[in-house]
């Protein structure tokens, strides 16, 4: 059982966390003063201990210094009222885990312990797996920080710091990435680590929407303003309103809906179709897309204003096959993820597996990846996924006990060349000239060879 500590010197507040918490199956210790906590925290170990910050005795600084000189691996909460939050934050940067302002909400405090929990599990569990060089530290901030998005390649730590600088702010932010890199997943991120997270958060797709029906979904509607229109329909802007409104596949919006979204961004307030109300709002506008959105200007089929509006903050999110590095992290979890909701103890994947998937370009990106992994765990006989799991368009079909390509009937010249050059990139650790000294061509026509045939 998870233990607990409640430190507080207020009784009725000390009395109804303890209820909250008890009933989530923890096991609570609950003290009323500093002195006593600080004597519980000499005395036994907890995994989460929520203090008061302000105490007559012994504050909740004290306590969290008493922590952090023991070394314990505890994760401390503080509890503040809204004039202390700077005290609270200095707490933060000295080693606090979160803080919690007064007056307690029960249902963000249960969210809050849960996840110092979840954070401590991870911190365990990448101890354990330190040696096999499978879950790396920094997988537990870039996790737990942005709603679950793994990543320790260079390209994502830059996300991940962007991310960092934008969330908390009311700045617009366009997101470009391929079809499944996570667009959405890191909308969500930046509305969950913004001031609005308890706020609606309403994903609108342009691109799954006829043009005809948008605005509507936009707008809403009144009773009989169109046909069909049988009642009054909230649109995504009243019901995003002091929330987060992402417009997904933005690119796909028509000129004259464009010029009337621009409208509600510049002046804040719309009206429903057939509607003669002005309705005020105040939404911060996410939006996304796989296509490069200045090119769609020049073509005039994207309003230049509305793209400047859209666009303060740019996040691009990198391919899949631009941050392979990340390709180990994104299988354990998603292993995890499908073992636990299918019932199965899969523990890993095998070395060759492992390298086939990394080998692979996944022009369908971490979705596709995610996809495959949970069919290959589903279909899985053993405690480890293998080559013989793989799905048939990754899986090597020509492959020898060296794990080396072997010519067989069928095969192109094209095909020969193409591994050719592979194995000789491969045998070189990538250096172009030394494969082109063994290929005995020029360097220039290696070069235009793997541009031509798309290798990394």
């Amino acid at each position: 059982m998870q233990k607990i500590l409640i430190i507080d010197d207020h009784k009725p507040s000390l009395e109804a966390m303890t209820s909250a918490l008890e009933s989530q199956g923890y096991g609570i210790v609950s003290k009323s003063s500093g002195k006593e906590g600080l004597n519980a925290v000499k005395e036994d170990t907890f995994d989460v201990i929520l203090t008061d910050l302000k105490m007559p005795d012994i504050d909740g600084m004290e306590i969290l210094k008493m922590v952090k000189d023991l070394d314990l691996q505890t994760q401390v909460i503080l509890i503040t009222a809204h004039g202390s939050i700077d005290s609270a934050v200095e707490a933060m940067k000295a080693g606090a885990v979160d803080y919690i302002l007064k007056p307690i909400k029960m249902a963000e405090l249960r969210e809050k312990v849960k996840k110092a929990l979840d954070l401590q599990a991870i911190k365990q569990q990448n101890e354990l797996l330190q040696n096999q060089n499978i879950v790396l530290q920094q997988q537990i901030n870039e996790k737990f920080g942005f709603s679950n998005i793994i990543g320790n390649s260079k390209p994502m730590q830059d996300v991940f710091e962007q991310l960092r600088l934008v969330s908390p702010t009311k700045a617009n932010v366009l997101i470009y990435g391929e079809t499944g890199t996570g667009k959405e997943l890191v909308a969500h991120a930046i509305h969950a680590n913004s001031p609005r997270k308890d706020k609606p958060f309403i994903p609108i797709n342009c691109a799954a929407i006829s043009s005809s029906l948008l605005e509507s979904e936009l707008f809403g509607h009144e009773k009989g303003s169109f046909t069909g229109a049988i009642r009054q329909r909230q649109g995504a802007f009243e019901l995003a309103n002091e929330g987060t409104l992402l417009l997904d596949e933005v690119s796909e919006m028509n000129l004259e809906t464009q010029a009337k979204f621009l409208r509600v961004i510049e002046e804040q307030k719309f009206m429903r179709l057939g509607g003669t109300n002005q309705i005020r709002v105040d939404v911060r506008i996410i939006s996304s897309t796989n296509r490069n959105l200045a090119s769609e200007v020049e073509k005039g089929k994207f309003r230049e204003d509305l793209y400047y509006r859209l666009k303060v903050v740019t996040i691009n999110l990198p391919p899949l096959r631009d941050r392979k590095d990340d390709i180990p992290l994104l299988i354990k979890a998603f292993i995890d993820e499908f073992s636990r909701k299918n019932g199965k103890k899969i523990i890993g994947i095998d070395k060759d597996a492992l390298e086939a998937l990394k080998a692979y370009d996944w022009p369908g990106n971490v979705r596709q990846l995610r996809n495959y992994i949970e069919g290959m765990v589903v279909m899985s006989q053993s405690k480890s996924l293998s080559l013989s799991s793989l799905p048939a368009d990754i899986k090597p079909k020509n492959m020898n006990n060296h794990d080396n390509k072997i010519i067989q009937p069928g095969i192109s010249m094209q095909e020969l060349e193409k591994e050719a050059i592979k194995h000789a990139l491969k045998s070189t650790n990538g250096n172009r000239k030394q494969a082109s000294e063994i290929l005995k061509i020029s360097l220039r026509t290696l070069q235009r060879k793997i541009k031509e045939y798309n290798i990394n």
